[in-house]
């Protein structure tokens, strides 16, 4: 969901994602951009939202060079794994690069959804595997390559906020943030 590492040189476009059926089983491989073309081919992905100690979350807002809902606030970080790769270890990667912190991620449920990012062409269809996270009192660092803006909110706020203004927002931070808060337990 993002197009840049850290390390400039590496564009994520072309990085493969893993194919997978409707029951989230591996069923081949392609890249980035071949997955995100209309009308998309479904994938796995990750979503990551972290929690402090009030309860509030760490939202993003997307950096404009995104392929896909570029500014538009999403939950803390999103990513793909690759073929093979365990998902709460990729999650952990992209936190990092990010964020520039870490937490201690759990896997608390799946979702699919399919959406169309009409600004850019690009569709979304994934496997997401939504992790959370706690964290202290440190402050985030992201890298702004990857991150607009960021902010903590409680997640009540941030549903009315979606619900007056959903055009700010990912289509898929709605889902996300109802199986997180579900599964938070401070």
């Amino acid at each position: 969901m993002t197009e840049k590492l850290a390390d400039p040189s590496t564009d994520r476009e072309t990085m493969l994602v893993e194919l997978v059926d409707d029951a989230g089983a591996a069923i081949g491989a392609c890249s980035v951009a071949d997955a995100h073309r209309p009308p998309g081919t479904l994938h796995r992905a990750f979503s990551v939202l972290l929690f402090d100690r009030r309860g509030d979350v760490l939202l993003q807002q997307r950096a404009a060079v995104k392929t896909r809902f570029p500014l538009q606030w999403a939950n803390t970080c999103c990513g793909h794994p690759a073929p093979g790769q365990a998902v709460t270890e990729a999650a952990a990667i992209r936190l990092r690069e990010e964020f520039g912190m870490a937490a201690d991620l759990t896997e608390v449920d799946t979702f699919t959804y399919r959406a169309g990012d009409d600004a850019t062409g690009r569709v979304e269809h994934e496997y997401d595997h939504v992790l959370i996270g706690a964290v202290g009192d440190l402050p985030p660092r992201p890298d702004p390559a990857e991150i607009g803006s960021w902010a903590w909110t409680s997640p009540q706020a941030l549903r009315a906020d979606m619900t007056a203004n959903p055009g700010k927002y990912t289509p898929w931070l709605a889902e996300v943030l109802e199986i997180a808060t579900h599964a938070y337990r401070p």
